[in-house]
């Protein structure tokens, strides 16, 4: 498996990533390799269990934060979201269970993208422009807002779509509910508990060393160029992204969902329980392998990235840091998607 994994990272690499590092945790403890650079320009590998910028796996720890409201009676999963963002002038049928799996029907504040192949634009997020502007302060109230003015997806509960603004609508939630802001409800509800002093919700534009680097390339009069976006205000992607942790404190974390460690049975179970068009369940998604079923979540972040996967007993956990060189036609896309099932093929069968 060693010999194995340090191949798959190396692979990686040749596929455009400039540097990973793979985490496995399973009955013979915790390994982790590593392949590329920490920096473009430099000759470092990415450091040891580095900080990364860990895109949708937010979504993840936001789902759990939610549930554990639900655990303790302070939010009802089926209720209407409304009745605790009266001033939002939410539909009525949105429920919080529609938030975590992506039934609402909400506009993606970052963009449609249709069947058709056509595009609704959302927020600047990409391109030159998004680089100038990548300290710009985004309110997470803004983004609801600016979602709620676009045409809906669907009608409430009726299909399903990936849409970030879901999970600002739900990081609302939780601060109207608690009365705190978000990096004390996480650090209260789920980081604390578990001891993830390295994972965090940031509140500004760094992030903490060591960690490898992020970089952001886009064409200028004709001229292409690279930019280190290492430090960026991501609150233009809010709760739909923005957290930042560590391989070895994700493994922790998805080990610590699956086990019930966090959840009572029964609402684990409401989670992990896939939506019938696209196997996602409240904030993960749901796999069958050859081995069984896998519980996931990956994210992207702007030059930076993570995967997260466990079985479903916890004994055997996959985590990823990566860092890139992104761009507006997202051109590693695919090779995100080859490798990962490659990685996912090796590991859980």
């Amino acid at each position: 498996m060693t010999e194995q994994m340090q191949k798959i990272a190396d692979e990686m690499v040749d596929a455009g990533f400039t540097g990973v590092e793979l985490r496995l945790h399973d009955d013979t403890g915790d390994r982790s390799w590593r392949a590329g650079l920490s920096e473009v320009d430099g000759n470092a590998e990415p450091p040891p269990n580095g900080h990364v910028r860990i895109g949708s796996n937010t979504k993840t720890f936001v789902a759990v934060a939610v549930l554990r409201l639900v655990a303790d009676g302070l939010v009802e999963l089926d209720g209407a979201v409304d009745d605790h963002l009266p001033g939002f002038g939410l539909d009525r049928r949105i429920t919080v269970r529609m938030l975590l799996q992506h039934t609402s029907g909400l506009f993606n504040h970052t963009g449609e993208y249709y069947e058709d192949g056509t595009v609704a634009p959302g927020i600047l997020w990409q391109g030159k422009e998004f680089v100038e502007s990548r300290f710009q302060v985004h309110r997470p109230e803004d983004l609801v807002r600016f979602a709620l003015s676009k045409p809906v997806r669907f009608e409430p509960g009726a299909d399903w779509s990936y849409a970030n603004t879901n999970y600002v609508v739900a990081r609302l939630l939780l601060e109207r509910v608690t009365g705190r802001p978000i990096d004390e409800v996480m650090r209260k509800l789920v980081l604390g508990p578990l001891g993830l002093a390295d994972t965090s919700v940031p509140t500004g534009r760094a992030i903490a060393e060591p960690h490898a680097h992020a970089y952001y390339r886009y064409v200028d009069a004709g001229e292409e160029k690279t930019v280190d976006v290492t430090g960026i205000d991501p609150s233009w992607i809010s709760s739909g992204g923005d957290m930042i942790s560590t391989t070895a404190d994700l493994g922790t974390f998805i080990r610590a969902v699956v086990r019930g460690e966090l959840l009572p049975a029964p609402l684990l179970a409401e989670m992990l329980q896939p939506h019938s068009k696209v196997p996602y369940g409240l904030g993960v998604f749901v796999q069958e392998t050859g081995s069984g079923r896998v519980i996931s979540h990956n994210g992207g972040a702007i030059g930076h990235g993570a995967l997260m996967y466990a079985t479903a007993d916890g004994c055997k956990t996959l985590t990823a840091a990566l860092n890139y060189v992104d761009d507006a036609d997202l051109s590693l896309a695919e090779a995100f998607q080859a490798v990962t099932k490659n990685l996912v093929g090796e590991v859980f069968g």
